[in-house]
């Protein structure tokens, strides 16, 4: 099941970066989808045997990244708390940041994307377009480095619509940097460049909210570098970085 990937279920508990009673976060790596698509194939879901820790089920997942995208992924360890996640991811309340690298950026620093999305195909679910029509959709943009012709930006979808950061990154004229299907990126070019950064999960009443970030991935860590961004120096809160 796991032979094609690069990745293995005994390497899926070195990648934990949150465990509690009712919940763990993943870091999921790029490039190997979260459940088996319509023809099967590997999957992360498979190996959520090795995530037991002791209880008698496997975790399930609260909700979904893209195949390619890298980074925070939430998984419920029970059904109470599944039903939990659920209802936190469904009603908005988690606060999702995502990193990304762009072709080019708009000259400002920050703004809000609001434009609907629906289905561009009725046989394709997946393949999404925005449409007057649609779903109301949402996210929030921030600059935060300019470089070589790329831009780092951070995302936060303020709705949970189908690949809605890559259509709305695409709609204002910043596709992200390796994606095929909403940019121009031709086959065999660079991975996508998209990562689900950071979570704020309000889990629980009780307790203060918990909160997790995912290290950046190999292939975009190299691209920071290449642009000229130190890890090492923390990002300022508002505005813009300018290489």
């Amino acid at each position: 099941m796991t032979s094609r990937l690069p990745f293995g279920p005994d390497d899926l508990p070195a990648r934990v970066l949150h465990r509690d009673g009712e919940m763990l976060v993943i870091d999921k790596p790029a490039g190997v989808p979260v459940h088996a698509g319509p023809k099967g194939g590997a999957n992360l879901e498979a190996m959520f045997e090795t995530l037991r820790f002791g209880l008698p089920r496997n975790p399930a997942l609260a909700h979904r990244l893209d195949k390619d995208t890298s980074g925070c992924l939430v998984l419920g360890r029970h059904r109470k708390a599944l039903a939990k996640l659920g209802k936190l991811f469904s009603q908005g309340r988690v606060d999702k940041t995502y990193w990304a690298v762009t072709r080019g950026a708009p000259s400002n620093d920050a703004g809000l994307i609001d434009a609907p999305l629906a289905k561009r195909s009725p046989t394709r679910g997946w393949w999404m377009a925005v449409d007057p029509a649609g779903l109301p959709s949402s996210t929030e943009w921030r600059v935060l480095a300019r470089g070589a012709g790329l831009a780092f930006v951070q995302f936060r979808p303020l709705t949970g619509r189908t690949h809605q950061i890559r259509v709305h990154a695409a709609h204002v004229g910043m596709p992200l940097l390796g994606d095929p299907i909403y940019g121009a990126e031709a086959a065999g070019g660079a991975v996508l460049h998209l990562h689900a950064r950071s979570l704020t999960i309000p889990i629980s009443n009780n307790r203060p909210s918990v909160e997790v970030s995912a290290p950046l991935p190999p292939h975009m860590a190299a691209t920071f570098t290449a642009m000229g961004w130190d890890e090492t120096i923390p990002l300022e809160p508002m505005g813009a970085i300018t290489i």
